[in-house]
């Protein structure tokens, strides 16, 4: 009889948490495991890259209670006492009342969720994969019949919104916790430390075997440049840091180096950044490609990859980098020491577009430094980056 499962998240944006969820999904066996995935929103461009065994479902109503969960609850309250409903508005306002002086929002959770019912199986394993929405941990909590309950963390913590009322009086309830680095862990736990004897390491994993046959696929660079190519993959946003990127272009290009960045992804700062491009006058020197779901055939062809991010959980590009024996640099965020050692398999640089610069001229002006960073990646073990929990197998 086939392990039932179900993995619920906010939809399949081109992003690490998901792709790191397709790449778990591929190495466990179809014999074995009756996957569901449960998603707020139907939309996202690895939406298409489900595998066809897999069953996904929606949370029918969540477009009505979407609004309630991401808008302030005094300005709901507002809106409603303006549309004259009364009675919606002083239950909103009662709601933003008890959230303040309980720091959460679980009490809000009960009341939007009440006719909400997710019926469709009993699940062996439920897990909120999300990661720092409390709606989906709620959800699988109180919503899900499952043996066994699992919440996955995929980010910092200490770096992006969590709730530590919210996982103080929940977290406890999951028979388990997945972090997805020793830093992180370590972060967790010390900020929850009631939760620390179910809380377990599992790193994102990659799939070799579908990262190089998605290689052949891919599209790749259509341009004719002859020089060095440098490569970002990831979302735009600030916490990627792809402003970092831009400025040390800026001074390599003032340096006189045959270069152009690349970046592949997209994201909600794209126009502040297009605009920090054209401040820099960098327009044909660092080149937004958009998102791609399959990014790996331009990982295979750049020739040095860069990370230049402010925060992460575990970032899942250093590891695709890795595969294909590329020069990396990276930024000291979570999870970074784990995945590269610093002179041997990369360069590690603190959080500052200067040595993102510096890192670069180095491995730029020095032949033998990427011979010998690509050499030892080469000889690493990978073995530790696609090795799922051992009831997932």
């Amino acid at each position: 009889m086939k392990t039932k499962i179900i993995f619920m998240l906010i939809n399949m944006n081109v992003g690490g948490t998901e792709k790191a969820l397709l790449n778990m999904i591929s190495e466990m066996p179809k014999e074995k495991f009756d996957i569901t995935i449960l998603l707020l929103e139907d939309y996202g461009g690895f939406r298409g890259s489900i595998p066809n065994h897999v069953n996904v479902e929606y949370l029918r109503g969540y477009n009505q209670i979407k609004n309630i969960i991401n808008e302030p609850l005094h300005t709901i309250a507002f809106n409603f006492l303006k549309s004259r409903n009364l009675i919606k508005s002083l239950t909103f306002m009662y709601f933003y009342l008890i959230t303040k002086i309980m720091n959460e929002r679980s009490p809000l959770f009960k009341y939007v969720l009440k006719d909400f019912h997710f019926d469709k199986k009993d699940y062996d394993i439920a897990v909120a994969y999300a990661g720092p929405m409390d709606l989906i941990s709620y959800f699988v909590l109180h919503k899900i019949k499952a043996k066994e309950k699992i919440q996955w963390i995929h980010f910092d913590i200490t770096k992006i919104g969590f709730n530590k009322s919210f996982a103080k009086s929940n977290y406890k309830k999951f028979d388990r916790i997945f972090v997805v680095s020793e830093e992180a862990k370590k972060k967790l736990t010390k900020v929850v430390p009631s939760i620390a004897p179910k809380t377990g390491l599992f790193l994102n994993i990659v799939s070799p075997k579908t990262i190089y046959e998605q290689a052949k696929k891919g599209q790749g660079f259509k341009d004719e440049f002859n020089g060095v190519r440098i490569l970002t993959v990831g979302r735009l946003a600030q916490e990627k840091g792809q402003d970092l990127a831009i400025l040390a272009c800026k001074t390599l290009i003032n340096d006189d180096y045959d270069i152009k960045w690349y970046c592949l992804g997209d994201g909600n700062m794209r126009r502040e950044y297009e605009k920090l491009i054209s401040y820099n006058n960098l327009e044909d020197k660092f080149i937004f490609l958009g998102a791609d779901p399959n990014p790996y055939h331009y990982i295979e062809q750049c020739d040095i990859y860069v990370q230049p991010s402010r925060y992460e959980g575990y970032c899942l590009t250093i590891l695709e980098a890795k595969y294909f024996n590329k020069p990396i640099i990276a930024t000291n965020v979570n999870g970074v020491r784990e995945q590269i050692k610093d002179g041997e398999t990369g360069i590690i640089v603190n959080i500052n577009e200067n040595e993102i610069y510096l890192a670069l001229k180095r491995l730029i002006n020095n032949k033998d430094l990427r011979h010998k960073l690509t050499y030892n990646l080469i000889k690493e073990d990978k073995q530790q980056y696609n090795s799922l929990p051992s009831n997932f197998k």
